[in-house]
């Protein structure tokens, strides 16, 4: 039997797992880590706590498994995306807490940006909104804000990364400095048609070359992890930030298939193949993991105007809407208003009440996300009435997941359609939350398609295995990986679409009053 190893490493835990070769859960470890907010709209990680819990759950996942490191064919790396780490190439050790995708410090930065009338030029280049949401503002606080930070960057002796770099360094003892083209497009910072980090983008955040990691394809020999971490080298095969890794383990590898991940945020991707496309509606370009060797390299010489200098073929390209509050609203339920005392509650508080009765929660904790973009939004509850309780409010939370999405996946079929192809017809689901069945049932609803869970809902880690696989000769092609998939439940919709309809206008009015600000 062929084993695999998925490093996953997301927001508020580090999991490992181990899949077998044909994509079924061997053991699952996870540990969560600190979450730390040093002012409001600040969120933080210790990079340290990062490697330590992500190691502690390789060795941890190796020992349920009852299995040794050299079981193991390959390793793939899949990480939360967007977090920003800068350190010491000679010590390893960062100069700053990790920035984190959700941190919001950096909007007077982009709203410069946005006044200086560069939105069109960095979506042209990245396929990304000028937001706080991405790594790029991130790393240029980093070095305006460390004393001393820039200019050790351009003497050499930093290095950035997101946290599959970071990951990638600490196993290979710093001889790796690379990431995916999945995770460069999410920096700001990275040319997504030319392959290449962008020197224009670079000089408008002053951000020196030096810091950079290398680029290649998600699906790659990146190296070894040494021996000294878990018992044995294992090849470093796949690389792919969180959602395109959860695209390519739902085998959405061809334009118009969908897929939502309901996580601490939720995350919708469209394949859309070779090709860019840009949305009219609010969405991002972004690159999804794409198998084959070839190298991104840091510009020099002007070769970053030009295709040629490790422009990779086989670019496979998606569009993304992002909800930054997904499953976070539950934790708020439990820890700030402390309706219930574990998340597993949810699901029966919110069936308590037949529907929401009117209550419309709309959290904007942090901004809204795709398709709307505003960094100032602040969560709202409305429609209450004497009659609301806690369960109205729990279910209309539940159903804010439900919304958000809808409102993405509207946004990405009338895309699709504007470029001449069809709306998006089924909606494949993973996640945490993807388990509660009240609310798959509600998103099927209010899409009016069906919305799809396969067996294995662990399809973040699985594509982060099966691009490792790939590399390293487990599977001859993405045409295999297509046998694996499997379904567990289809959910039909059941409401009409005139009801759905006056919801998700409902929904809009309330969306509406946070953002009249």
């Amino acid at each position: 039997m062929t084993y695999l190893l998925a490093l996953d490493q997301g927001t508020s835990s580090s999991r490992s797992i181990v899949f077998d070769g044909l994509g079924n859960v061997v053991a699952m470890a996870q540990r969560e880590f600190r979450q730390i907010f040093p002012q409001p709209g600040w969120v933080e990680h210790d990079p340290q706590d990062i490697w330590a819990t992500q190691l502690a759950t390789a060795r941890e996942v190796l020992a349920r498994a009852g299995l040794a490191a050299g079981d193991i064919h390959a390793l793939g790396i899949t990480n939360q995306r967007e977090t920003t780490v800068l350190w010491h190439r000679t010590t390893g050790q960062p100069v700053h807490h990790a920035i984190v995708w959700q941190d919001r410090r950096t909007e007077p930065t982009c709203a410069r940006l946005r006044a200086d009338g560069l939105a069109p030029l960095v979506q042209a280049k990245t396929g990304l909104v000028i937001d706080p949401y991405f790594s790029g503002t991130k790393l240029k606080w980093l070095l305006d804000n460390v004393p001393g930070a820039r200019a050790q960057a351009r003497r050499g002796e930093l290095a950035f990364g997101t946290v599959d770099t970071w990951l990638m360094w600490q196993l290979t003892g710093g001889r790796v400095h690379a990431t995916d083209v999945t995770n460069a497009s999410r920096t700001l910072l990275f040319n997504i048609h030319t392959h290449q980090w962008d020197a224009e983008l670079l000089a408008l955040l002053d951000i020196p070359t030096e810091v950079l990691p290398q680029v290649h394809a998600s699906s790659h020999a990146y190296g070894q992890a040494d021996a000294a971490h878990l018992g044995a080298a294992i090849t470093i095969g796949g690389v792919a930030g969180d959602q395109q890794s959860a695209l390519f383990g739902q085998a959405c590898f061809d334009a118009g298939m969908a897929k939502n991940t309901y996580g601490t945020g939720c995350f919708m991707l469209m394949h859309t193949g070779g090709q860019c496309q840009t949305s009219g509606n609010g969405l991002i370009a972004t690159r999804a993991a794409q198998v084959g060797t070839s190298a991104a390299r840091v510009p020099d010489d002007g070769a970053h105007r030009h295709g040629g200098l490790g422009a990779a073929e086989g670019a496979q390209y998606a569009l993304e809407g992002s909800v930054f509050i997904g499953g976070a609203v539950v934790q708020w339920l439990r820890d700030g208003l402390h309706a219930i005392q574990g998340s597993g509650e949810v699901q029966a508080l919110a069936e308590s009440v037949p529907d929401a009765g009117g209550v419309m929660f709309v959290p904007a904790f942090t901004g809204l996300g795709a398709p709307y973009w505003d960094a100032d939004a602040r969560g709202a509850i409305v429609g209450l009435t004497r009659g609301s309780t806690v369960a109205h409010i729990a279910r209309a939370a539940l159903e804010s997941i439900a919304y958000q999405s809808a409102a993405l996946l509207q946004a990405m079929s009338r895309d699709a359609v504007a470029a001449g192809g069809a709306a998006v017809s089924e909606l494949r689901v993973d996640g945490g939350a993807c388990v509660n069945d009240l609310l798959m049932q509600f998103q099927a609803d209010l899409l009016g398609i069906p919305v799809v869970r396969p067996k294995v809902i662990e399809t973040t880690a699985l594509g982060a295995a099966y691009l490792a696989g790939l590399s390293t000769g487990v599977y001859a092609s993405t045409a295999e990986l297509h046998q694996h998939w499997q379904t567990d439940r289809v959910f039909h919709p059941t409401l009409s679409r005139e009801l759905a309809q006056d919801l998700m206008a409902r929904w809009d009015r309330a969306v509406r009053q946070t953002t009249a600000h």
